[in-house]
């Protein structure tokens, strides 16, 4: 069970779980995180009830891994009230529990609960591990909180120095900065990194083109390919969206192509997206309409919108 459950086979894991109770074999302190790590990569809403009762019922409720596998559990079914229970009932919780619960809210999009739970860990005297740090980092920047994400800056590196840091934690940061509007923090931790991989290079890219730094994005995309990273969807998704902040039609449209034939991506709704953004403020609505009517997926509703936009602007109000 563990081999499938570490090799991203969680249909094959959980299929094992299910072949244990009925031959009678009973989970143990060792099985039941696996159980709930398989679970959680093949999330089954009933099963959650069923490990969950499973461990009450053989005392590893408040196992420090099974805990926090169920609050995690918990937060990514939405069940807040659920994990928070089961938090609150443990008054000897360890990090691990903090973690789940921080991370579950901050990747569910509560901001806001993650920083204040983040606060209620720093009161009840636990040192913050670089666990803690990114689930914190990610939730700021969702929140695009500058003077937060200052605080948090100085709290990071009184555990550690920037040269100390790991890759996750640089990248995190450098994702904060850049959702708050200080490229200057986030190029610093950068610069200073000795390993890039993609998600490095880009969070820069994304937080050049989010606050119009358009030659700063695509000079940084120049210099990942000449560094031999290959870029994935999101890369692309920053480089297309600097061409649109740019109005720079011609190189978007060659990225766009870029994209497809030099690296097999298939285009995506935010890619498309920006493309008839793009098409559409510069003029090119027939251009732009092809686009729409080629697309292998169903337009959004932002889609249509650059499209009706751009035809208005340009009076060409019956493509609309």
């Amino acid at each position: 069970m563990r081999s499938y459950a570490n090799l991203n086979s969680p249909v094959k894991a959980h299929h094992l779980f299910v072949e244990m109770s009925r031959a009678g074999i009973t989970v143990d302190t060792f099985t039941l995180p696996i159980v709930l790590k398989s679970v959680s990569q093949y999330f089954d809403s009933s099963m959650l009830r069923q490990v969950h009762g499973m461990a009450i019922k053989l005392g590893l409720e408040k196992n420090m891994y099974c805990e926090s596998g169920l609050i995690s559990l918990y937060c990514k079914a939405g069940e807040f009230r659920n994990a928070h229970k089961l938090f609150d009932e443990n008054t000897d919780r360890k990090l691990g529990s903090w973690n789940a619960l921080i991370a579950g809210l901050s990747q569910s999009g509560r901001g806001k609960e993650a920083i204040r739970m983040f606060m209620q860990l720093k009161e009840c005297g636990f040192q913050p591990d670089d666990v803690t740090m990114v689930s914190v980092t990610s939730a700021c920047g969702g929140l695009g909180d500058v003077n937060l994400a200052l605080q948090l800056h100085k709290c990071v590196f009184q555990a550690k120095s920037l040269e100390k840091l790991d890759l996750l934690m640089m990248n995190s940061l450098i994702d904060m900065y850049g959702k708050c509007g200080r490229m200057d923090l986030a190029n610093k931790v950068f610069m200073k990194m000795e390993e890039r991989n993609v998600s490095s290079w880009t969070s820069m890219i994304v937080g050049y083109a989010m606050h119009g730094h358009v030659r700063d994005a695509l000079e940084c995309f120049h210099d990942m390919r000449n560094a031999g990273v290959k870029p994935n969807h999101v890369t692309f998704v920053g480089v297309l969206s600097a061409c649109v902040h740019g109005g720079r039609v011609q190189e978007g449209k060659h990225y766009f192509k870029m994209m497809k034939n030099e690296y097999g991506i298939a285009p995506m709704l935010q890619h498309y997206g920006c493309m008839v953004d793009l098409l559409g403020r510069g003029g090119l609505l027939d251009e732009a309409r092809v686009m729409v009517e080629e697309m292998q997926m169903k337009p959004n509703v932002v889609i249509w919108g650059c499209l009706m936009g751009a035809s208005e602007k340009y009076g060409a109000v019956e493509m609309g």
